[in-house]
């Protein structure tokens, strides 16, 4: 009896510290996904790194046409904008968080998928990941 209730309560620490466990793999796995990084349309370099424990990224350069269509919406500035906020590691390879869209001054659900050591995979997502949209990016 005094065994079983050791036992449950040994379950029950390992469960609460279980949250803990995933945020330090999450930070260490930010080094895989760290450096920068280019849109498909090579219009857009974003910077990857840690920001207190969570994935983040930052524009880093923007050609003349990115330049120009975030200005036809308003923006007007994009170098330093974060524009991949607060992914957190769900698995080996794999982040969610949210993107920001400055042309559209929104914020969207998003993963992030490494593929391999040059390539990620971002998806945008509406409905609660229902509909998403994904880029292949290349490291830059």
């Amino acid at each position: 009896m005094i065994r079983r209730a050791w036992l449950r309560a040994g379950l029950a620490i390992a469960a609460a510290l279980a949250p803990l466990s995933t945020g330090a793999h999450a930070a260490s796995g930010i080094g895989d996904i760290a450096g920068t990084w280019i849109n498909p349309h090579g219009s857009v370099k974003v910077v990857t790194g840690d920001c207190g424990g969570r994935l983040c990224g930052w524009i880093s350069w923007v050609n003349a046409e990115a330049m120009a269509d975030a200005q036809s919406s308003g923006v007007t500035r994009l170098i330093g904008t974060e524009l991949l906020r607060n992914y957190h590691a769900t698995d080996a390879g794999r982040w969610q968080g949210e993107v920001y869209v400055p042309d559209m001054g929104r914020t969207f659900y998003s993963t992030i998928d490494l593929r391999g050591h040059d390539r990620l995979r971002i998806s945008g997502c509406i409905l609660g990941g229902f509909m998403c949209k994904s880029q292949i990016w290349q490291r830059a």
